[in-house]
């Protein structure tokens, strides 16, 4: 599988090959302020992702885009430029038309060699000519009629303040220009998810309000030999991307995970998500109506999932080590005396480049209305804020010059967050609480400051919009410098707290001194009870006091 959507070389400064990504997806009646939402968990390792902003332009007549492949760098080829273009904010535009993605692959056939426009590169452009996610649509689906698309099977999550849409799309193969796909409308209060597995299955051809699809992508379908069935039994998943152990454990078993956090009666697709019923279990629908409207807050905890409290759960057995960790080593599967193994995948993962949470609204004005809530590392290791899709300035720390992928810099939010996760990863168990409160602490902040942020820039606004949109690129920096200062210090208590795989004793959150001025010697905690039972079990007496 690839996702390099993490690589967005236009605007995440990354080209590298990818693992899988996970988004979610939640209709403006599905949240609880109205809010629609879509998010982005980018992983892929050996990536360093950049937030950066591209500006709106107008081109002359003849003026060419060169296209790059954003996994591979690979120059593709090139095609006119749009007239006028948007401002583009990472994965939102200047009009909250948002884009995100996972790739499925699918058919590895049915990838076109000679194709011109890389589904990174189709995002791009998307969000620099579209206005409305009906209108993503059509760009997208259109530019690679025209030009050829140079990618596997992707699935898109496309949102703009009054609709949420899933698009999925898969080549033709060398010997056919274009892509075969189809548009689902998610439902308004409804909350719908993908990762790495193509989840549309049947859908209403004749339903044009809520559904788009390639005219010939029933019949390319029985050309190929993938489809045989009336029209109405069509699947576009189980003719573009038949579904194996990997795809649903690996995949669907993140989307089951997502909507068991906010689905009544989940416990029916457990055998579905295990992987080891394909044709027998029910397959999960598209979509979901959730038993509660979800907060913004509950879509950032939905991307820190690890399987808790579910059959999938990862952190009780002998594989989280001596400190009940959710995180296992890469690769997915590994092998052991002949016989092939598998590590569980959850959402959350220590090999995410950077992760999003895009927010529109259509009650605001767009450059108010349109926010990217950002994060780099991992999501369950950091703490989002707030970037406007109206700013025309990337906080310093989300765009370091200095650094990248080989290069470590204190003033990358990259590198300072990676640093804390992986202090952090070998005792988890110990370390993570101070992780997990600091990061919660900040993000109650960001959270609780937006509403007073916002009438500042909405009563701009009405005056002077830019210096609202001034102002609200300031506030964006504010936060995330209050979020590195941060980190860095968090990391600086942990090194001091856990040095040497000992605790030091703390009072009134300063650590403590003897009577005569050092520091009091550590706490030496050792392992657990469930890991000792580990030990004796592997070794026996061998370490047993005579």
């Amino acid at each position: 599988m690839r996702c390099a959507a993490a690589a967005l070389a236009l605007f995440m400064g990354v080209a590298a090959g990818g693992e899988a990504c996970t988004s979610f997806l939640v209709g403006r009646k599905a949240s609880a302020d109205g809010s629609a939402f879509i998010t982005y968990n980018a992983d892929d390792y050996g990536m360093f992702g950049r937030l950066r902003y591209l500006p709106a332009g107008k081109h002359a007549k003849g003026t060419m885009r060169r296209i790059v492949d954003g996994d591979t760098n690979h120059y593709l080829g090139e095609i006119p430029e749009a007239p006028v273009t948007y401002a583009v904010m990472g994965h939102i535009n200047e009009h909250q038309v948002a884009i995100t993605e996972t790739t499925f692959g699918g058919r590895a056939e049915l990838v076109d060699p000679n194709g011109t426009i890389d589904y990174v590169s189709l995002m791009a452009i998307a969000l620099q000519r579209s206005k409305t996610a009906r209108e993503a649509i059509g760009v997208m689906t259109s530019l690679v009629q025209q030009y050829g698309y140079a990618s596997s099977g992707e699935s898109f999550s496309i949102a703009d303040p009054e609709e949420v849409w899933i698009l999925e799309m898969i080549g033709k193969g060398s010997s056919e220009k274009g892509a075969v796909w189809v548009a689902v409308r998610i439902p308004d209060d409804c909350i719908a998810a993908h990762a790495n597995q193509s989840r549309i299955h049947r859908f209403d051809r004749k339903d044009t309000d809520n559904v788009m699809y390639a005219k010939d992508v029933i019949s390319f379908a029985r050309k190929k030999g993938y489809f045989d069935g009336r029209d109405e039994e069509f699947s576009f998943s189980q003719a573009y991307a038949p579904a194996d152990f990997s795809a649903i454990r690996f995949c669907e078993a993140r989307v089951w995970s997502f909507f068991n956090k906010w689905v009544d009666g989940m416990d029916r697709y457990v055998d579905y998500a295990s992987g080891r019923h394909i044709g027998k279990a029910e397959p999960m629908p598209l979509y979901f109506k959730p038993k509660r409207p979800l907060s913004l807050h509950d879509v950032m905890v939905s991307n820190r999932d690890h399987f808790e409290g579910t059959p999938f759960d990862i952190t009780a057995d002998a594989g989280a080590g001596p400190y009940s960790a959710p995180y296992r080593p890469t690769p997915l599967t590994w092998e052991y005396e002949g016989k092939t193994y598998f590590n569980e995948r959850p959402i959350s993962t220590q090999q995410t480049g950077f992760t999003v949470v895009a927010q529109v609204r259509s009650w605001l004005p767009d450059a108010v209305g349109g926010v990217l809530w950002f994060g780099n590392d991992d999501p369950n290791m950091v703490a989002y804020t707030p970037v406007y899709c109206g700013g025309t300035a990337v906080p310093e720390c989300y765009n370091d010059p200095t650094a990248d992928e080989v290069t470590f810099s204190w003033r990358s939010a990259f590198w300072v967050c990676n640093w804390v996760a992986n202090m952090t990863y070998p005792r988890y168990s110990q370390l993570f609480p101070s992780v997990e409160a600091e990061r919660d602490r900040l993000e109650q902040q960001f959270l609780a400051s937006q509403k007073p942020a916002e009438d500042r820039a909405l009563a701009l606004y009405e005056q002077d919009p830019a210096g609202a949109v001034r102002y609200l690129d300031s506030y964006a920096a504010a936060c995330a410098d209050t979020m590195l200062a941060a980190w860095k210090k968090l990391g600086e208590y942990l090194i001091v707290k856990y040095n040497d795989q000992a605790v030091k004793p703390e009072r009134a959150g300063c650590f403590t001194r003897t009577p005569d001025g050092l520091g009091t010697p550590p706490e030496r905690p050792g392992f657990d009870e469930r890991f000792k039972r580990a030990i004796i079990k592997d070794t026996g007496e061998k370490y047993l006091m005579p």
